[in-house]
């Protein structure tokens, strides 16, 4: 279920959100509520911080168009009400592993 969401939001965002004004958008993830009526769409972005804050906006303006897509495409007895959020998971691995780094680099204490 939440692959299948996953890819048509995907989907849907490709088409709803142009890449040259809002950067690279991908799904990374949807979490589901137990009774299935709500999902967390987890999106991570690539490109400038002005292109950020236009994914923002643009997702928000996209966000009913998103919705009915989904309503048209993934028959369920409830659509999901969806809920954006960025996920920052890559950027925190990111730094952890420069954290790792920057320890292995230090002569060991003596």
């Amino acid at each position: 279920m939440r692959e299948l969401l996953k890819r048509e939001i995907g989907e849907a965002i490709r088409r709803e959100v142009p890449i040259q004004h809002a950067g690279l958008l991908s799904v990374n993830d949807v979490q589901m509520s137990a009774d299935l009526r709500s999902a967390k769409v987890l999106i991570s972005f690539f490109g400038t911080s002005e292109q950020q804050k236009a994914a923002v906006s643009l997702l928000g303006a996209a966000h009913l168009r998103i919705q009915d897509h989904v309503a048209k495409t993934v028959i369920l007895k409830y659509t999901p009400k969806l809920r954006f959020e960025f996920d920052d998971s890559v950027e925190r691995g990111d730094r952890v592993i420069r954290l790792i780094e920057e320890l292995e680099k230090q002569p060991p204490p003596q």
